[in-house]
């Protein structure tokens, strides 16, 4: 049951690779079919659909000959980039926008806008400001509560921070993000 739920709750808090395998997949099958579809012409005797294999082989063999420089560059970042998509989309481990919550029972998994929306509400009540004064950004490790207070009120940040760390703290969130409080140096003109 334990595994189950280590296993769902993984499945909902990163996302999958299925998507640009499949793209991958199909890109290859079409050059595929694509080379079937050519060597077939060249056996029938039949004149090339858009390249002859033998051309395209001879040509590929005698890089750089016959192309400008600018243009092999081209092609060179083109493929690097497209290689390095699928590089990093195959090592980097796809997190989605979300937290888990710890809980024995059940699996909770909450997305980061809604935590977002609940940590933005306890900083407007712990400063005293208003919903356009507050802007709450949650990542997978960090909190960033950004404050611009009203001009001439005076905020406690310390009293912020508290404030957003008992929230988390009561959220039981899984991994636990650390908080950040910004206050900025102008104020809000009257409320």
């Amino acid at each position: 049951m334990k595994q189950a739920m280590s296993r769902v709750l993984r499945r909902e808090t990163h996302s999958s690779r299925a998507p640009l395998s499949v793209i991958a997949a199909i890109l290859l099958g079409l050059l595929a079919v694509y080379g079937l579809l050519e060597s077939m012409l060249r056996v029938l005797g039949q004149p090339a659909w858009l390249i002859d294999p033998l051309t395209a082989a001879q040509r590929l063999a005698g890089l750089p000959a016959g192309i400008s420089a600018m243009l092999l560059g081209a092609t060179g970042a083109l493929l690097l980039l497209v290689g390095l998509i699928f590089l990093s989309h195959a090592l980097l481990p796809g997190r989605r926008a979300r937290h888990v919550i710890a809980d024995p029972r059940v699996a909770v998994v909450v997305d980061d806008e809604v935590i977002a929306s609940a940590l933005a509400r306890r900083t407007r009540m712990a400063a005293g400001v208003t919903r356009e004064q507050v802007m709450v950004v949650v990542s997978a490790r960090t909190v960033q509560v950004n404050v611009r207070p009203t001009s001439g009120i005076m905020v406690d940040e310390d009293h912020i921070r508290a404030s957003v760390e008992a929230e988390l703290e009561a959220m039981a969130l899984d991994p636990a993000p650390a908080v950040v409080v910004n206050l900025a140096r102008t104020g809000v003109v009257g409320v």
